[in-house]
This record gives C-alpha cells, structure tokens and sequence, in this order.
C-alpha cells in the first residue's frame, strides 16, 4: 500500500506581504466624501433618504411599512447612513425616530460640487 503524499505549507509572517489599510494615506475630505458615496450606495438607503425628507422626521416602524424589507434590514441602513452623518436619531423606549442631518448633507453637497467642478476643469481631454 502507497504511503499518501504530504505536503506541508510554510507562510512567511512577513510584514511586507500582509494585507494594510491604506485610508490613512488619503486626506480627511476624501475619506469623508468617500463615505458618504458608500452611503448612497444603496438603493434602500436613497428611499430611506426620500421618506425622511418628505416627512422631516419618521419612526423607524413608519420606513418598515414604505419599503419592501424587514425591520432589521431597515435598521441595518439606518445605522449606516447615521455613521455616515446623513441622518441622526433619538431613541425614545421602543421608538425610533430619525430626520436628515440637513448640516452634514448641504456640507457633502459642496463638497461633491467643489470635486466635479475640479475634475471638469482639472483634464478636459479624453483619451
């Protein structure tokens, strides 16, 4: 009967090919829009965004009922765009109730528009 053949694998605890988180290589204002991008990411989340505006504050149940997800899906993109700073909240008991934080938005807003307007003019060739 053959022996099975056993192969052992060596991994270099090296530094240098470990994976590092490089966010803190890029400025403040770019790690802030770029959440705030990752923020919209999600079509759920422009909804939330749209039934708060509407409304100019809501009870987490009320987003439930609109939207096509369960509670803690909701919850879930609630707490993202809160981290984000696109929203804030008070916790009343069971209660949610969350409005647009219209500061921090209309801060990202001129924030996006200074960065198009810079990218427009930074290179209008195409290649």
């Amino acid at each position: 009967m053959k022996k099975p053949l056993i192969f052992a694998l060596s991994y270099k605890n090296d530094e240098a090919n470990m994976s590092i988180d490089k966010s803190s290589e890029f400025t403040q204002e770019e790690q802030d829009l770029a959440a705030f991008a990752k923020a919209f990411g999600h079509p759920a989340r422009i909804a939330i965004l749209k039934i708060l505006s509407a409304k100019n504050a809501c009870i987490c149940g009320e987003i439930v009922e609109v939207l096509p997800l369960a509670q803690a899906t909701v919850s879930q993109h609630l707490k993202a765009l809160k981290e984000a700073g696109l929203i804030q909240g008070t916790i009343d008991g069971p209660k949610s109730c969350y409005c647009i934080n219209w500061a921090a938005f209309n801060a990202f807003k001129q924030q996006f528009t200074t960065l198009f307007s810079t990218l427009e003019t930074g290179n209008q060739k195409c290649c």
